[in-house]
C-alpha cells in the first residue's frame, strides 16, 4: 500500500471529513464508532478504548468481507465485545465501513436493542450524505470562481 496515495485519496479525506463530525458528539463511555476504508486504515472514535479492545486486524477484515459478501449488518463478537458492522456509503462515495463497538454486551443485547444501533448507523450515513453534498457544492463553487477568474483575466 502507498501510504502518499491513501493519505490523499478522495476517499480517505471523506473518511477524515466524517470522523471529525460524528466523534465528538459520541458520549464518553458510549459506543466506540470505527470507520474502516477499504484500504484497512481505521478512524476509531476513542483511540484508547479501542486499542484496549485488542481487536485483531483479521477480525475487521473479516467484518468487512462479510460485508461485500451481502450480509449486511453484520454482528460478531470477540474479546467480551459486541460489533455491528455496515457500509458507509453514500449516492456517488463508499468510504468503506462503519463499524460499531459495544464493549461489555453480548450479541443477544445487541439484537435485542438493533433499532438503537441502526439508528446510530442512519445517523453516520446522514452526516456522510450532507458532508458529500457539501465538497459537491464546494466544487461547483471552486469550478465557477476559476471560471470567473480566467474570464476576467482573458478579457481585460
Amino acid at each position: 500500500m502507498d501510504i502518499y496515495n491513501s493519505m490523499f485519496s478522495p476517499a480517505f479525506v471523506f473518511n477524515e471529513q466524517i470522523a471529525t463530525q460524528i466523534f465528538d458528539t459520541i458520549p464518553e463511555n458510549g459506543p466506540i464508532v470505527i470507520i474502516v476504508d477499504h484500504d484497512g486504515n481505521t478512524w476509531p472514535s476513542d483511540s484508547e478504548e479501542y486499542h484496549n479492545l485488542n481487536v485483531s486486524e483479521s477480525f475487521l477484515r473479516e467484518l468487512c468481507y462479510k460485508i461485500d459478501d451481502g450480509y449486511e449488518p453484520v454482528i460478531a463478537q470477540e474479546n467480551d465485545c459486541s460489533f455491528v458492522a455496515t457500509q458507509l456509503v453514500t449516492d456517488q462515495s463508499n468510504g468503506g465501513y462503519i463499524i460499531i463497538a459495544l464493549p461489555k454486551y453480548t450479541p443477544d443485547y445487541v439484537l435485542e436493542n438493533i433499532c438503537l444501533v441502526e439508528m446510530i448507523i442512519n445517523q453516520v450515513g446522514l452526516i456522510a450524505k450532507l458532508i458529500e453534498k457539501n465538497n459537491r457544492f464546494y466544487q461547483v463553487q471552486a469550478k465557477r470562481h476559476t471560471a470567473d477568474c480566467f474570464e476576467n483575466v482573458c478579457l481585460n
